[in-house]
């Protein structure tokens, strides 16, 4: 299943990463929402949410997200925790879609392809240092 090699990907992606949840519920108002996957980063001590589509991006995407990650810093996170980090993933993205969706949400909001085929674990250990070295450079 899609969502297990996600999972498994995710894991191999650095030291830091413990998974939390899967399909996790979230009662928002009078209604319950769903969010893939959870992770939490031991090093960032925050929250990661990730929300996996089959599909395009469309900005209802975006906006579930911000949903999901304010409810997680109200409602969820522990005391202490870093506010909590959203990963939309979809099928492709069309960038003006994406800028004009998430433009004035919060920062910690980001939105990618995947890929069916995970490149090479070279590649994939540079992909992971330079996103470790953005993420640290924001939280400095």
């Amino acid at each position: 299943m899609l969502l297990d090699h996600l999972k498994a990907f995710l894991l191999e992606l650095g030291n830091g990463f413990c998974f939390e949840a899967r399909q996790k519920r979230m009662l928002i108002g009078d209604d319950w929402y769903f969010v893939d996957l959870v992770f939490y980063h031991r090093i960032l001590k925050c929250p990661v949410l990730v929300d996996l589509k089959t599909e395009s991006f469309k900005p209802t995407f975006a906006v579930n997200m911000n949903a999901y990650l304010n409810c997680f810093k109200e409602e969820i996170k522990a005391s202490g925790d870093q506010a909590p980090i959203g990963l939309v993933l979809c099928t492709s993205k069309n960038e003006a879609a994406v800028r004009y969706a998430i433009g004035g949400l919060d920062e910690q909001l980001f939105v990618s392809q995947y890929k069916l085929l995970l490149p090479d674990e070279a590649v994939r250990k540079a992909f992971n240092e330079r996103e470790r070295n953005q993420l640290n450079r924001r939280l400095s």
